[in-house]
């Protein structure tokens, strides 16, 4: 496997707590390569956006502590499948999105070839409690796709996503699964037969290594793999508060398409998709007109969840150190990062909290992972 010069220094930053991958690509473009920034004095590191004196320490600290080859080389013993950032297996769609994984971890049996193939890849998302129409057109659509010679990914959940990959596999079609665990975990664990499919006639993606299990602040972020590898995202059946909107957030972000499956209006399930149609989204009347619009719709700016009042404590002092911070100074919006080191969260919580104070809409995310108050 052909990788960058400095795919250790990828790895080895991505290890530091509080570099995210907006930060990484900041480093890259601020030294040139990711090894000339492990090596560079601490005072220059300082002068990269979104790095202060508590992140030095703690870069000062993973930089004495053992040295990227080797470090990299023992990951890369218990994770051979990988890509690394640049590798020439490195699903070119994610090169051009602002917070790439710096490191993805596959399994299954298609190759790299398939990021490749003539028709791309297409998602299809939804709830994890659909209706029967939901599943049903779930998987008509994963077979319609998948026969058309598309390549159908989601996330492995139950419900919709689960629907699609099984949809796909019956087509004889290629589908790939974009997991929030380790590609060795199987999560759900109702999803074991459709999991061990995916191995056989598959694909599994991860940007996490093996063995990691599952945890509520991987699951939206995994999202934004989902909705960086497709030229399109299609979602079935998806409430106010499904991630299924945070994929389709995604979308728009990346300039890919979005498309939704009309549902009733008296069915709460729909709501959040009929929400996309009202701002621009194309409405799905059929396998065969869905196959005619595909590459059609412009990209559009998709609607904030109605907000709900009462926030946690968490919640508030995250929503006081964002306008702590634009008083200090910071015009617009706020980088992740800069949250990260001003809020005393781990970075999980931050993230997490950041998800649900956004589907509430009391924050706004910006391209870059960056934040503000509307």
């Amino acid at each position: 496997m052909a990788v960058p010069t400095d795919a250790a220094y990828w790895y080895s930053w991505a290890q530091v707590p509080g570099i995210g991958p907006v930060l990484l690509q900041r480093l890259r473009q601020h030294f040139g390569t990711l090894k000339a920034a492990w090596e560079a004095p601490l005072r220059d590191l300082g002068a990269v956006e979104g790095i202060g004196t508590k992140l030095l320490a703690v870069i000062e600290q993973q930089r004495s502590s053992d040295t990227p080859e080797r470090a990299y080389a023992e990951h890369a013993r218990q994770n051979p499948q990988h890509w690394v950032y640049g590798d020439t297996g490195y699903p070119h769609l994610l090169t051009e999105i602002p917070d790439p994984p710096p490191l993805l971890y596959y399994g299954g049996t298609l190759g790299a070839s398939v990021f490749t193939s003539a028709q791309g890849a297409i998602a299809i998302v939804g709830t994890r409690d659909p209706s029967e129409y939901g599943r049903r057109w779930a998987r008509k659509l994963g077979y319609c796709l998948g026969q058309a010679g598309f390549v159908v990914v989601s996330g492995m959940a139950a419900g919709i996503d689960a629907e699609a990959h099984w949809g796909c596999l019956e087509s004889g079609g290629s589908t790939i699964a974009v997991l929030a665990t380790g590609v060795d975990m199987i999560y759900p664990p109702e999803n074991q037969a459709l999991y061990w499919q995916l191995v056989q006639r598959g694909a599994l993606l991860s940007e996490y290594p093996r063995g990691t299990s599952p945890d509520r602040a991987q699951f939206p972020r995994r999202n934004r793999i989902i909705a960086g590898l497709c030229r399109a995202v299609i979602i079935v059946e998806a409430p106010f508060k499904s991630g299924a909107l945070i994929t389709a957030r995604y979308a728009a972000e990346y300039g890919r398409d979005v498309y939704v499956l009309p549902g009733h209006l008296d069915n709460h399930r729909s709501k959040g998709g009929l929400s996309l149609v009202n701002q621009g989204a194309h409405i799905i009347l059929g396998e065969e007109a869905l196959l005619q619009q595909l590459g059609q719709t412009p990209p559009l700016q998709l609607p904030s969840p109605p907000a709900v009042p009462q926030l946690t404590p968490q919640q508030q002092q995250i929503l006081q150190t964002l306008s702590h911070l634009s008083v200090q100074g910071h015009t617009g919006s706020i980088a992740f990062d800069d949250i990260v080191q001003a809020v005393p969260l781990d970075t999980g919580t931050v993230a997490a909290e950041l998800l649900t104070l956004e589907l509430l809409g009391v924050v706004q995310q910006e391209p870059g992972n960056r934040y503000l108050l509307p």
